[in-house]
């Protein structure tokens, strides 16, 4: 158990250790205008070591907005465009003969780097889907009898069309509930559009985003992330709403009974914790505090809840079951 001397030392080591979360945010503001909301959600993900899912309407800087960042930080970067005749081997790689040597050799796949960007996930069929699971989860692959230690950081940073159903594969549930969030990217607002709309009329050049952060400390905040004080009230105030996610009715929330057909994992839990302690960390705080919770909850639950039938003829959203739980659950 962490003693206040000690949480005042890990305020003080996060306060010196987090300037290069400043130093992130305003060198992707060169390019992205607004957006802070998807910004701040790609950095918990950077920070917690867990994959994000961006889900919003075409033109919105999702893509922009990745690549920027991998731009930012001194990592590798490979984009996997997803489109219906992709192969796994496209993704990871495949044994291919050495006409020179007489032998067959590995030839490695774009997965094999830092920040992947899997643009329009959903584009492609299955057998595809399954060659990232192993990679998100073990963060390894596996290439005949082969197996390959991916190098850390390794982040999936995928994009989907929630309008285009045509030529689109649902997500298997297994894989969407390996992203730790799943963010929804909305519209600028109006003085941001008319920068955008003046910036692109004008023959705005981007310019070149310069790399401030290394991979080596990217790692060392991870361990100093999983370091931030989590109060056992806090850990009860998660539970809590995971479990009302299961069991609605044991929480007052019986109305939801017939709305939920399988509610989060230990998986939400963990990630809940996690992206807690990122967002803490991110606000300069060596502990976690209720409104961090709040902050990602729906970020963390939004994939990982499944809606019946009666929910969805009733346009009831996983977004306003988990603002009824937010509500009911008592806040420690």
């Amino acid at each position: 158990m962490q003693t206040a001397p000690d949480i005042q030392e890990l305020n003080q080591r996060i306060q010196y250790t987090s300037k290069f979360v400043d130093r992130l945010r305003n060198e992707l503001a060169k390019v992205i205008i607004g957006q802070q909301y998807m910004v701040d959600r790609l950095l918990i993900g950077l920070l917690s070591n867990g994959h994000v899912l961006l889900e919003g309407v075409p033109g919105l800087a999702k893509t922009l907005t990745i690549k920027s960042l991998a731009q930012a930080v001194d990592g590798k970067f490979s984009r996997i465009q997803f489109t219906p005749d992709l192969l796994p081997a496209d993704v990871i790689g495949t044994m291919i003969y050495n006409q020179s040597k007489n032998e067959f050799v590995v030839r490695r796949g774009p997965i094999f780097a830092n920040f992947i960007l899997a643009d329009e996930i959903n584009r492609a069929p299955a057998k595809v889907q399954s060659a990232l699971l192993e990679a998100m989860q073990e963060k390894q692959v596996t290439i005949s009898e082969h197996t390959y230690k991916l190098e850390e950081p390794f982040l999936v940073l995928a994009t989907q069309n929630p309008l285009e159903q045509e030529g689109t594969y649902p997500l298997p549930e297994a894989q969407v509930d390996r992203f730790m969030l799943k963010v929804i990217v909305g519209y600028p607002d109006k003085k941001e559009e008319q920068l955008i709309i003046r910036q692109q009329v004008q023959g705005f050049v981007l310019p070149t985003v310069s790399k401030v952060v290394t991979t080596k400390e990217i790692i060392e905040s991870r361990d100093l992330v999983r370091q931030v004080y989590m109060d056992e009230k806090i850990e009860q105030y998660i539970i809590d709403i995971v479990f009302a996610t299961r069991y609605p009715d044991q929480y007052g929330l019986a109305k939801m009974k017939n709305m939920i057909s399988y509610g989060g994992s230990p998986r939400a839990s963990i990630n809940l914790a996690l992206a807690a302690k990122a967002y803490a960390f991110m606000n300069k705080r060596g502990y976690v505090i209720p409104d961090d919770i709040k902050a990602i909850a729906k970020d963390v639950l939004r994939h990982r809840i499944g809606l019946t039938y009666e929910a969805e003829a009733e346009n009831v959203t996983t977004e306003i079951l988990i603002d009824d739980i937010l509500r009911t659950i008592q806040v420690p």
